[in-house]
């Protein structure tokens, strides 16, 4: 399915947390936290300011962005979670 966010909106497809510790202990997915980290999979075409003029986005498909636990709003695309978060809850792009 192709989608285009709308103004400063993100789609973001959150990365997968490993299954085990480092120790080889299982983690249980009831037990297990959401990764605040993915990657940008489409982007908007910016924010307007007062004078109607756009601000082009900072992130660009194919950033690894680390965002905050409770960022956006989860939908499920393609039987796949993904993220719509505006650009202002993005906290880094990961290099």
């Amino acid at each position: 399915m192709k989608i285009q966010p709308l103004n400063d909106i993100v789609l973001v497809l959150r990365e997968e947390k490993p299954k085990r510790t480092k120790g080889g202990l299982i983690i249980p997915d009831s037990n297990k936290e959401k990764p605040q980290m993915g990657k940008v999979v489409a982007v908007g075409t910016g924010k307007l300011n007062k004078n109607g003029n756009r601000i082009p986005p900072l992130v660009k498909v194919g950033d690894r962005i680390l965002f905050s636990s409770y960022a956006g709003t989860e939908i499920k695309l393609d039987n796949v979670d993904h993220i719509f978060m505006k650009e202002d809850e993005i906290l880094a792009i990961l290099s």
